[in-house]
Formats: C-alpha cells, sequence, structure tokens
C-alpha cells in the first residue's frame, strides 16, 4: 500500500514530545492522569504479548485438531492472518486520529453522528468490556489447565476440578499484584514478554523438528482433513464446509487483543503513530510466527489419534512426550507456561485501562470509584482487581469441558471484534468528517475498512454457530447466551435509563487552547490558555 502515510521525523525533544501528546490529549476532552513512559517498542509489547501466538495455538490445540485438522489449522490460519491484517490497519488508522486509553468505545463516539454518538460509545464499550474479561479468561485459564499438566509428567498427581480452579485464581491473583505493585517494572517485563515469545516459538519449532523420530509429510501437514466434531460429526451432517469455518476459530482468537495498544496510548509517547504501528506490527510478527509454530507441531505428531486422545488432556504436551522425552516435554512445557503467564498479565494490564476509561465516563456501575488513579504508580488499581475479579468468574463454567473453553474463546473473539467493528463501520459510512491522524491509508482507506467490516460481520456469525455434534446442555456452544446477555443488558438497560444519563465519554477538559500540530521546537504552552510558560 503505497498511498500509506506516516509522520515525518520531528525536531521535538522527548519532553517536547510528551507535551505533544498531552495537547492532543487535551483536545479529546482528557487530562493527562496516567503515566507517560512508554516507548513504540513497548507500546507493540503489550499487543504482541495478548496475542501471543504460543498462547493461543496451544490452548486450542486440540480443538483446531478436531475440528479440520492439520489442512484448515494450517490455511485457516493464512485467510484469518490476511483478513485480520485488514481490520488492524483500519483500526490503527483510527487510533492515529483517536489516540485514547478509551480505544474502540472512544473512538464510536467520536465517528457516530452527534445524535447517535452516546449510544455508539455504550454499546461498543459493552462489547469491548466483555471481549476483555473473556480473553484474560481464555489466556489465564489456559496458563491453570497447562501448570496443572506438566505437574502430571513424572508423577502420579491427577488434576481435578477442585485443583485448576485454585491454580486458575493463583494466578490471576498474582497477575493482578504485578499490575498493582510492579508496575513500574512492566516496561522491562514488557521487553521480556516481546524476547520470551520470539525466542520460546523459535526454541519450540526447531526442538520437537529437530528430535522427532519421525516426520509427517508435506501432504499430511498442507491436505489432511479430519472431522472430529461429533458422532457423526458435522462434516456429514452439515458439510466439511462447515467444519472448516467454525474451525478457524484458533487462528481468530489467537490473533485477538492488538487493541491493547490503543488502550495505552495514554502511557505511550508518540501516541498518535506509536499506537497505530504497534497495532500493525504485532499483527504482522505474530502472523509469521504463528504459522512457522504450526506447521512445526503438525510435522513432529507422531500419531494423530494417540495425540489427540492423550491422557494429558493437551495434544501439544502430547508431541512433546514424543519427539523430545519427558524431561525436554517439562522444559518446553515451561517455554508455553511462561509466555501464557505473561500474556494473562498483560491482558490485565489492557483490560484494567479499558475499564478505567469507562468508568471515568461513568459508564460502569460504581463509576466514581472505579474511576481512580494510584497516587503512588499512577496506575489504575482497583480497575486491575476488577478485572481480576470477572476473569475469575466467567472461567468457572470451563471447569472440566474443553466445550465450555472454546466457547469462552468465542466470546472473547466475537466481544472483540464486534468492538472493533463498529468505529470501523461508522468511520466507513461517516468517511466525510473523518480527520485524519499522522498514520493514513489515503486512497486504500475505504477499501481497508469495508473489508475489515465484512470480515467482522462474517466470524461473528460463524462463532455463535455449534461445534459439536450432538447438541447437547454438555456440547452446547454458550457463546450466543453470553453475547446475547451482553446485548439485552446494553440496549435495554439504554432504553430504560442510561439514554436519560450518560452522554459518552466526558470532558474533563474544554477543547484544548493549543493546536498540537502548531507546536514548535522548545516552546512549551497553557493548555487551558495558550499561552507561553
Amino acid at each position: 500500500m503505497e498511498d500509506v502515510e506516516k509522520l515525518e521525523p520531528t525536531s521535538l525533544s522527548k519532553a517536547e514530545q510528551d507535551y505533544r501528546d498531552e495537547v492532543e490529549l487535551a483536545r479529546n476532552g482528557y487530562k493527562q492522569e496516567l503515566r507517560r513512559d512508554w516507548s513504540p517498542l513497548h507500546n507493540f509489547g503489550v499487543s504482541f504479548s495478548v496475542i501471543s501466538v504460543i498462547t493461543g495455538t496451544s490452548s486450542l490445540f486440540l480443538f483446531g485438531l478436531n475440528t479440520g485438522g492439520p489442512a484448515v489449522m494450517v490455511w485457516g490460519w493464512v485467510v484469518v492472518g490476511f483478513f485480520t491484517t485488514f481490520v488492524g490497519l483500519a483500526m490503527a488508522e483510527i487510533c492515529s486520529s483517536i489516540p485514547t486509553s478509551g480505544g474502540p468505545y472512544f473512538w464510536a463516539s467520536r465517528l457516530a453522528s452527534e445524535r447517535r454518538s452516546a449510544f455508539a460509545a455504550w454499546f461498543t464499550g459493552w462489547f469491548n468490556l466483555l471481549g476483555q474479561v473473556a480473553v484474560t479468561t481464555g489466556i489465564s485459564f489456559a496458563c491453570a489447565t497447562f501448570i496443572g499438566t506438566v505437574a502430571t509428567l513424572k508423577t502420579n498427581f491427577v488434576p481435578r476440578p477442585k485443583h485448576i480452579i485454585g491454580i486458575y485464581a493463583a494466578v490471576l491473583i498474582t497477575q493482578g499484584m504485578i499490575n498493582t505493585f510492579g508496575v513500574r517494572n512492566l516496561r522491562f517485563l514488557n521487553n521480556i514478554s516481546i524476547f520470551w515469545h520470539a525466542f520460546g516459538t523459535t526454541a519450540l519449532v526447531i526442538a520437537v523438528l529437530a528430535k522427532a523420530p519421525t516426520h509427517q509429510s508435506a501432504s499430511f501437514v498442507f491436505t489432511s482433513f479430519y472431522d472430529g466434531t461429533g458422532n457423526p460429526g458435522w462434516g456429514q451432517r452439515a458439510s466439511h464446509a462447515y467444519v472448516a469455518i467454525i474451525g478457524i476459530l484458533m487462528a481468530q482468537y489467537t490473533l485477538t487483543g492488538f487493541d491493547a495498544s490503543a488502550h495505552m496510548t495514554e502511557e505511550t509517547h508518540n501516541a498518535a503513530v506509536s499506537g497505530s504501528w504497534g497495532i500493525i506490527t504485532a499483527i504482522s510478527v505474530s502472523s509469521v510466527l504463528g504459522w512457522f509454530l504450526l506447521v512445526g507441531m503438525l510435522f513432529s505428531i507422531q500419531d494423530y489419534q494417540r495425540t489427540i486422545t492423550t491422557p494429558t488432556g493437551q495434544p501439544v504436551a502430547q508431541i512433546f512426550l514424543d519427539t523430545v522425552g519427558t524431561d525436554g516435554a517439562v522444559v518446553l512445557m515451561v517455554i508455553i507456561i511462561g509466555a501464557m503467564y505473561l500474556c494473562g498479565t498483560f491482558s490485565v494490564t489492557s483490560n484494567s485501562r479499558m475499564m478505567y476509561a469507562f468508568s471515568r465516563d461513568g459508564a460502569i456501575p460504581g463509576s466514581k470509584f472505579w474511576h481512580h488513579v494510584s497516587s503512588r504508580t499512577q496506575s489504575p488499581v482497583r480497575t486491575v482487581w476488577l478485572a481480576v475479579f470477572l476473569s475469575f468468574c466467567l472461567g468457572l463454567p470451563s471447569l472440566g469441558s474443553s466445550v465450555a473453553f472454546a466457547a469462552a474463546t468465542s466470546i472473547a473473539t466475537i466481544g472483540l471484534y464486534v468492538s472493533y467493528g463498529i468505529p470501523i463501520f461508522l468511520r466507513l459510512i461517516n468517511y466525510k468528517t473523518f480527520q485524519r491522524g499522522p498514520f493514513h491509508l489515503g486512497r486504500w482507506s475505504l477499501v481497508v475498512a469495508t473489508v475489515a467490516s465484512g470480515w467482522i460481520f462474517f466470524i461473528s456469525i460463524v462463532f455463535m454457530l455449534p461445534q459439536v455434534n450432538p447438541v447437547t446442555s454438555q456440547t452446547l456452544n454458550y457463546s450466543p447466551v453470553a453475547v446475547g446477555i451482553v446485548f439485552t443488558y446494553a440496549v435495554g438497560f439504554w432504553l430504560l435509563s442510561a439514554r436519560k444519563w450518560f452522554a459518552g465519554p466526558i470532558r474533563q477538559l474544554q477543547q484544548a487552547a493549543v493546536n498540537a500540530d502548531s507546536i514548535e521546537p522548545g516552546v512549551l504552552l497553557d493548555l487551558k490558555t495558550g499561552e507561553k510558560v
């Protein structure tokens, strides 16, 4: 896309650039409350960590093997990566224009007509909150189950639901503590996370390929189709195409959560550019790494049926046992668990920032309590623990049920992508009034937004379809129930009450007297008067 434009290099110093960011935030009606000390690399890192290809592919590897098998896993990843790039580009353009921690819901309020602005923010915000909580649930619950699995290797320990829930609680609590007491070290942890995910993925692929006694054929990896969606499977009851379509959940769930870069813009230097490139680069790098990870794991499968029915409950663990032995499997599982833990930690970070922004605008019950920034850490500690609590509650139905866990990942994917799609669609239909930021797509803008909107509409329907046949109380995809509850609450409460008092994002400050584009190097101005200070 040759027409994509970027911000020209500036001679502004770091302090002047931070001031420029503060002016831009003031133009959106907010004062600088959070500590702005994140670099562009850190901004990329938080989305890269939340996407976490190790976490997504490992936690849904069994789902992928049963729902289409290798061919759907490999080529579904390519298709999903392609269309997700369109979504990321469309979001990056909006993020550059409106860099605030509210992210999609704030964008929706600005991009909608004045009459619909408040409702657009309200509806988008609740779906974003649902997706944020669900994705934290999926990540940290998977971490708990993998810890339970690795504890069985070389021991007689058998993890029961009570053990998993205890581990899950411990994982969430420690992640909350890091976001409470170690917030100043999050940047350092972010650097570790980038290294861990990049080199950890490479280490996993090299280890299993190098040590595998035999390798599957290219025909198996790239063309074999498997329908394990029931008895009979959906391939017989409906069609193989149906199985392939619902099978892309693994890829789409993995390639989500990149709005984290947007939620961290109020803490990032040069936010209008850094947030946009954080989104795009996180998707691009993750798409490539994830594909190689999948291909490497699939080539290393020794026995397909044994891998699916493994006593460990985790196919990736069985692949490790078959290729590198028990000791090596423990090491590789620790790499995965570490990636999952870091991913969950930064998911809580992103989640809490969204809740902080949403409560700042009065949309969450008890907003006055939740809109609080710690004077010691300059971080929203209370919403950190709200995120932890809600994620714990949402994870309870997944105990002992891989079907319920797959449904939780569907909820996360639908919730987040609906919240992504609304501002993208609003930007598309109100393109004449859209104010570009320093990053924009030129003549490709409307094409990208159209493709992104269509893809989001498609997957939002697909991931609510039944995944296992026959459909019973134990195999029900309950994502329509969760999505329906949020939809009913958002629309119903709006009609009954919220429309009378929720006016959309508040303005802590009136329109800044300073235009960010007119700032000269070495000159700092008062945001209210526009005079030199």
